[in-house]
């Protein structure tokens, strides 16, 4: 029996662009359940080494911060021995929980450049020859600036906010008793909104290639967005005047970034229509 060929977009009806969709879905999910696997197996170095990292006084982040401040002759909240609070389960299913949805999440965060390489498969066949040519490095920029997402969440934000959440005491007859939930929760927060807000460049990228953004329209509302960033590191970050600004600044340069992207793709498209012209 003959291989059934592939339609081109042009002849696909919207039930095939269903089936075709369904098909790129099913093999992320795929790709993220084998992940998790792998992940699930791994629990000792998933949860005391990765999640339970920042909980220790001897991470990297607290270690800098103490010796920063050893420098300059300050006391620092980051050179104690340990963090006053402890973690804990109140749920029979909670540990079992935990596991299975970290696990989900690992598959994720790591099966992230696969995600975007089938996502990419399903919209590249509508585009032209020249805009699919650059599709590996499209997967590369947006696959590497998530996970140096990622790694500031996990680094940066999620100490301060485990830092400062967990040794915050309004009395010290209260005792800061984390569930596990909630703990896995902070950090998760931390490392995906910080790995989706690196993507901005990207965004900007693509806003401005059907023309919803130009660069006048970004330095029009610089201020604006600046008060959006505040309220955006205000959310994933604990509220300490500090914190927000180190959240801020690299979103601050990525907007920049996004601003020098954008007039280079006007740029570019401006150079195209005027070659188009000249052909006829």
């Amino acid at each position: 029996m003959a291989k059934k060929e592939r339609k081109s977009p042009d002849e696909m009806s919207f039930l095939d662009h269903l089936e075709e969709l369904r098909w790129h879905l099913v093999r992320s999910t795929l790709a993220v359940v084998i992940i998790a696997c792998v992940a699930f197996v791994f629990r000792g170095f998933i949860f005391d080494t990765i999640l339970f990292g920042p909980k220790n006084m001897d991470f990297p982040t607290y270690q800098f911060f103490c010796n920063i401040g050893k420098f300059f002759g300050v006391d620092s909240e980051f050179c104690g021995d340990t963090i006053p609070f402890t973690i804990q389960s109140r749920l029979m299913a909670g540990q079992f929980s935990a596991h299975i949805w970290t696990s989900i999440w690992a598959g994720v965060i790591l099966g992230f450049p696969y995600i975007l390489w089938e996502l990419w498969k399903f919209i590249s066949p509508g585009l032209y020859e020249n805009e699919r040519k650059h599709s590996r490095g499209f997967i590369i920029t947006a696959s590497g600036l998530f996970f140096l997402g990622v790694l500031f969440g996990y680094y940066i934000v999620a100490p301060l906010s485990i830092n400062f959440l967990g040794s915050y005491q309004v009395s010290k007859e209260v005792l800061n008793e984390i569930d596990l939930a909630s703990y896995i929760g902070t950090v998760r927060a931390s490392v995906i909104a910080c790995g989706i807000m690196f993507e901005l460049p990207i965004v900007i990228f693509f806003l401005t290639k059907v023309g919803l953004v130009t660069p006048e329209i970004l330095k029009k509302y610089r201020k604006i967005a600046l008060v959006i960033i505040l309220i955006l590191s205000a959310i994933i970050t604990p509220p300490d005047v500090t914190s927000q600004i180190i959240v801020c600044i690299p979103v601050l340069i990525l907007y920049q970034v996004s601003i020098f992207i954008s007039r280079m793709v006007v740029k570019q498209e401006a150079k195209k229509e005027k070659a188009r012209k000249n052909a006829k």
